[in-house]
């Protein structure tokens, strides 16, 4: 049986970085390179040199928008802007969390609202800054005309510097001009502000030094655990949507190669020095990694591959199923709750999931959740046969509460394929929670979302096994019998620019015959245009070309039942229509796509209904 991580106390380090093993799981073996990478780095040892942009008072609390000296390079300083706030009138030290903002983002005032309404200080540093110290590229929320912004100086670990975020060679904007090194990479650099943003946070009057988080979107969930893996001052993590590993290794996919990132200089050496998983051995802190099934920047399985690298700590992990690069409300919702349980001693997180896995007589997944911690809401179970994390489709098992445990029963049809499976368990709050700050969660969260391991068998070991095969090829893709449980649903609520999509097209039990039809039956009061979409190959160059198809189809209004039918032919795009059905790997249903710049037009009345989508033979 596969069992989530016992908790074991934290032993405190003597530095800000070093390697004190602690009783517990043996040690996962640590990289000579990344010792030696932050070996020379004291993220105290330089002065801060703070600035005070403009402060301000709002709703009980201060902000500031500041700014501090990162470090000298090449003789030339590189300062990093930020926001800062706290609650006002603080009476004891309050602990403190620096937000990582992503790609192409910036450092953001909802997040320090949000933190700072929730009892702590907050720092959400703007590590993408022009470069040249002024806005308008990527300023910190709020800023104005003139203000002074980040300034790399003589280096430039931006995004406008990408070649950067795969090099160890030498150049005029890199670290070092001369010889290759990890530090010319620019994830060192980033990672060294982010750090001295922690000694920021530690020296203010109102922060409590012994209580600082971490946390980080995309971009900023690689920061997050570099940051957690190089500096012991961070006592609680909160990655999403990125650090998840292995990019150096090539992943074989049913139907070609996925190719690793095409890294400048000396792909080992850039591996060992700065590969995710050779940080996550050296986290001391607890860690909790929101993020989505279907994630290009987090691939699932390397995430569950990297995280198993972290000993004798706390880890969770919380899945938002069907998504890519988005949190549901019941993911989201844990990051805040984590950092009240090991920041500020409140409550604690259920247990992961105790889970395990048969492949015979029937593939069967077996779970046991942590009902003592948190009532348990309901538990959801998937598998899928399909081993590239981003495109495949997870299906949704039927769940029965036994004496044992909760089961679901996994059918599959084919031994030659490889099966993957995991739950998510949703307990309810002891109240509803709030994520009205942060944009796209207006409604109150009622439960969190914590999951399961990750469990995985070969095509080899599933037909060792000999288990019985239940399932079955099927016409029908949806009749949302169970709502929109294989879909994912975009603009929920703006019936303007709302799209419903699947990947149900790439499972081999509903992938599209040749020969066959598309058939959508819906519902729908008023005229309106609807686009059908085709995803070929999403995400997987290493089969074919990606391309998109789209059908716009004019529906007359009427309020009983319409059927749509659609050929291959329907379907266009700048290189034609799709020869087949079987590369498809999402289907969507949308009001609105975008298509050479067109304008959404207003939509008529309520948001269609769909009552059936399904393959129709001749």
């Amino acid at each position: 049986m596969m069992r989530g991580r016992d908790v074991f106390p934290a032993l405190g380090f003597l530095a800000c970085f070093s390697l004190v093993p602690e009783v517990g799981f043996p040690e996962e073996p640590v990289s000579p390179a990344v010792v030696e990478l932050w070996a020379d780095f004291d993220p105290r040892k330089d002065p801060l040199e703070e600035e005070v942009i403009r402060e301000w008072r709002e709703e009980g609390a201060v902000f500031r928008q500041v700014r501090f000296l990162v470090g000298i390079f090449k003789g030339r300083p590189a300062r990093m802007a930020a926001i800062y706030g706290f609650p006002e009138g603080a009476g004891a030290k309050l602990p403190a969390v620096m937000h990582i903002h992503g790609g192409g983002q910036r450092a953001s005032l909802h997040e320090v609202k949000f933190l700072v309404g929730r009892g702590y200080a907050a720092l959400s540093v703007n590590w993408g800054g022009s470069g040249n110290g002024k806005p308008p590229f990527h300023a910190p929320d709020g800023a104005e005309p003139g203000d002074p912004n980040t300034d790399w100086g003589a280096v430039d670990p931006s995004q406008l510097n990408v070649p950067g975020y795969h090099s160890i060679l030498p150049g005029p904007k890199q670290f070092d001009e001369d010889r290759e090194n990890p530090k010319n990479c620019n994830w060192y650099l980033l990672t060294l502000g982010c750090r001295r943003g922690l000694t920021f946070l530690e020296r203010q009057k109102e922060v409590d030094p012994g209580r600082l988080g971490v946390h980080g979107f995309s971009m900023g969930g690689n920061l997050t655990l570099y940051v957690a893996g190089s500096d012991d001052r961070v006592k609680a993590a909160v990655p999403a949507v990125g650090g998840a590993g292995w990019r150096g290794e090539p992943h074989a996919f049913l139907g070609g190669t996925a190719q690793p990132e095409q890294v400048r200089g000396d792909a080992a050496r850039f591996a060992d020095a700065l590969g995710f998983e050779n940080y996550a051995p050296l986290i001391r802190c607890p860690l909790l990694h929101r993020s989505a099934t279907n994630d290009f920047h987090g691939w699932m399985d390397d995430v569950y591959r990297t995280n198993a690298r972290i000993k004798n700590q706390p880890v969770r992990s919380s899945w938002s199923v069907h998504l890519n690069h988005r949190l549901e409300p019941e993911s989201a919702v844990t990051m805040p709750l984590w950092f009240d349980h090991f920041l500020k001693n409140g409550p604690a997180l259920p247990d992961t999931p105790e889970t395990s896995l048969t492949l015979a007589p029937e593939p069967e997944l077996l779970v046991r959740p942590d009902g003592k911690t948190l009532p348990i809401a309901r538990v959801e179970i998937f598998y899928s046969v399909d081993p590239d994390p981003r495109a495949r489709f997870w299906r949704s098992a039927e769940v029965i509460g036994t004496r044992e445990g909760y089961r679901g029963r996994l059918p599959i049809h084919d031994p030659g394929l490889p099966l993957f499976a995991f739950a998510n368990v949703y307990h309810t709050l002891p109240r509803p929670e709030s994520l009205a700050v942060l944009p796209g969660y207006a409604k109150p969260v009622t439960e969190v979302c914590l999951s399961s391991l990750l469990h995985s068998h070969s095509s080899d070991e599933v037909r060792s096994a000999n288990p019985a095969l239940r399932a079955a090829p099927s016409l029908r893709i949806a009749d949302f019998s169970t709502g929109a449980r294989d879909w994912y649903v975009l603009n929920e609520g703006n019936p303007t620019h709302r799209q419903m999509w699947t990947r149900k097209v790439t499972d081999p039990l509903y992938r599209g015959p040749d020969g066959a039809g598309l058939v959508v039956t819906l519902k729908m009061p008023r005229e309106n245009r609807l686009s059908i979409v085709l995803q070929q190959n999403e995400w997987r160059g290493y089969r074919g070309p990606r391309r998109t198809f789209v059908c716009h189809r004019l529906i007359p209004g009427a309020e009983t039942p319409q059927v749509l039918e659609f050929g291959l032919s329907d379907f266009t795009s700048g290189e034609g229509s799709p020869s087949t059905w079987r590369e498809l790997d999402q289907l969507g249903l949308c009001a609105h796509v975008d298509a050479a710049g067109e304008e959404p037009k207003p939509w008529n009345g309520p948001a269609p209904e769909f009552l059936l989508v399904e393959w129709r033979l001749p």
